[in-house]
């Protein structure tokens, strides 16, 4: 059977102009920024102005370990937002935007799939409305004028050995990950080691992506700790005077972009933190401004529930005080059975007892999100492969776990391939059920904090780190830093550091390689196993078949 691809799907999208979606929301045509005729951003004036209004219902869709056979998160995300509105609530999608560098990289496209997307899709997964681009250039503005700070005479004395702000590209490039800077003799200044990470784990996307207005947001980028004295005194972005410049790159990046679904819904697609690497979240001036405006707001989290879900809980809803009233953990019959050790070109074959064998590591997932105290239902994300026995197998276990699993086609029905889904996240989110609280309260010390999150979410037995990592994070407690969050930097692909252990382990320990205070985002990065803050692009990237056909439409990048 010949199914059209996303980018056939997309562009045939018979879409309103942008000034109608705002519209169905009630913003006024005013307060819309248009760039072009199907994406705008909404003034801050604007969202100030929704302050007293009441919040709608918060809505996160999250999902198992992410595995090669596909889960489709950010799918079920547009398609439970389209099938809401369906049978009549008014619902808005809230996700992030997409990097350059996986795009290029592996990935590939970031606004879902088959007809439950996001568009204008290309916009979307390439500049967009230069967010990120603003971001980049905030960030290396930074690192310009600690250069040229210290090149100018170094009057807050920064021990060059102990600047801990690096630069930034929205691309993936391994060999920028470790570079010396300043060579070329005086004029130059003086040379250093220092690397580049990519955009989305900067610290100015995080802060973007947790500020609550352009206030809240040079005030976080004044506290951004970039080097220290030979004292070991922190020096904070506020002292090399910077914050206000960033803030001025950042004024139209902070405002939210709203585009619209396949079918004519609203959707902001606003941020984008990487989700091992960093917290994974949409923004929260966006996810708020849309909590204003629609009974319903759908968000999703990075990645699978072990990484992303957490974030959001004890990261993003533990600062911006939200209290989700339901969860979706998006699962499929192929990924289960990959889970049971199936491999890839023999997914197509039925292999009940594989999708039985695979099924711990939803059980582990359900398990994590109903301890955040937030009722949950399993989304079976469906294939044209999958068979009746699979999927009546899948949904025996979930209820074996004390929820239900519910088969969604939306990727082929659009909205009506998930109306059972939005009933049910209806029932739960109107009974009350959610009794939402993080994992771990703020006052408890920070090593303590990555502990908990290894044994109760990871279910590991322990977590290694060297005394000097220790020492730190006692060292941040006493410079006031202790009641931050810890945002773990691991693989997605397992509950362990390990990317080949699939399932739902145990025994495993979290080695910690290196710890990060960003002090201006509110959070403490963990750095385990392998993860790396600058990827490299795979032996065939997808760059190599990205192409203007002789239409002049992108080609390969979906």
């Amino acid at each position: 059977m010949a199914f059209k691809t996303d980018i056939e799907i997309a562009r045939e999208a018979k879409k309103k102009p942008i000034m109608e979606i705002g519209a169905k929301l009630g913003i006024p045509s005013e307060h819309l920024l248009p760039y072009g005729h199907d994406k705008a951003k909404v003034s801050q004036e604007f969202i100030k102005s929704l302050a007293d209004r009441p919040d709608g219902k918060l809505i996160l869709v999250t999902a198992i370990n992410p595995t090669p056979a596909g889960e489709g998160k950010t799918t079920t995300t547009v398609g439970l937002g389209d099938g809401l509105n369906r049978i009549g609530k008014k619902a808005v999608v809230c996700i992030r935007e997409a990097s350059l560098g996986p795009n290029f990289g592996m990935k590939g496209g970031a606004a879902g799939g088959g007809y439950s997307q996001v568009v204008p899709m290309e916009e979307m997964n390439l500049h967009f409305t230069g967010d990120f681009h603003a971001i980049t250039s905030a960030h290396n503005l930074l690192s310009a004028m600690i250069d040229n700070h210290i090149y100018w005479g170094n009057s807050l004395e920064i021990d060059a050995r102990r600047i801990v702000w690096r630069r930034v590209m929205d691309m993936n490039d391994r060999a920028l990950r470790d570079i010396v800077v300043n060579l070329g003799g005086v004029s130059n200044g003086f040379p250093r080691q220092t690397g580049f990470d990519i955009t989305v784990a900067s610290e100015v996307m995080a802060i973007l992506c947790l500020s609550n207005d352009l206030e809240d947001l040079q005030k976080r980028l004044g506290g951004i700790v970039v080097a220290y004295t030979r004292a070991k005194t922190p020096i904070y972005c506020r002292d090399i005077k910077a914050d206000g410049a960033m803030t001025v790159l950042l004024k139209d990046a902070m405002q939210p972009n709203i585009v619209q679904t396949l079918e004519n819904n609203p959707a902001f697609v606003h941020g984008g933190p990487f989700a091992n690497i960093a917290h994974g979240c949409n923004s929260v001036i966006a996810t708020k401004t849309a909590l204003k405006l629609g009974e319903y707001v759908v968000t999703e989290a990075g990645f699978g529930a072990d990484l992303g879900a957490e974030k959001f809980f004890d990261i993003k809803c533990r600062k911006a005080g939200l209290k989700p009233s339901a969860a979706v953990i998006v699962a499929t019959v192929r990924a289960m059975k990959m889970n049971g050790g199936v491999a890839k070109a023999d997914l197509g074959a039925e292999n009940v007892e594989a999708v039985k064998k695979g099924c711990p590591n939803l059980g582990r997932h359900i398990g994590n999100v109903k301890g955040f105290g937030v009722p949950v239902v399993v989304a079976i994300n469906h294939f044209f492969s999958d068979t009746d026995a699979e999927i009546a197998a899948v949904k025996a276990y979930v209820a074996e776990q004390g929820a239900e699993a519910i088969l969604c086609k939306h990727w082929a029905l659009g909205s009506e391939g998930i109306e059972e889904l939005a009933k049910k996240v209806v029932q739960m989110a109107e009974s009350g059920a959610a009794n939402f609280a993080p994992l771990y309260p703020d006052e408890m010390p920070l090593f303590q904090k990555l502990e908990t999150i290894a044994k109760r979410i990871y279910h590991a037995d322990a977590v290694i780190a060297d005394k000097s990592i220790r020492d730190q994070l006692k060292t941040w407690e006493a410079a006031g830093y202790g009641h931050l969050p810890i945002c773990v930097a691991k693989t997605q692909y397992s509950f362990t550091t390990d990317p080949t252990v699939r399932g739902a382990p145990t025994g495993h320990t979290v080695p910690v390689r290196e710890v990060r205070l960003s002090a201006g985002a509110g959070f403490i990065v963990a750095i385990c196993g392998e993860i790396m803050t600058m990827p490299g692009l795979p032996k065939v990237p997808s760059a190599e078949v990205i192409r203007l056909n002789a239409d002049g439409n992108v080609e390969g990048l979906f």
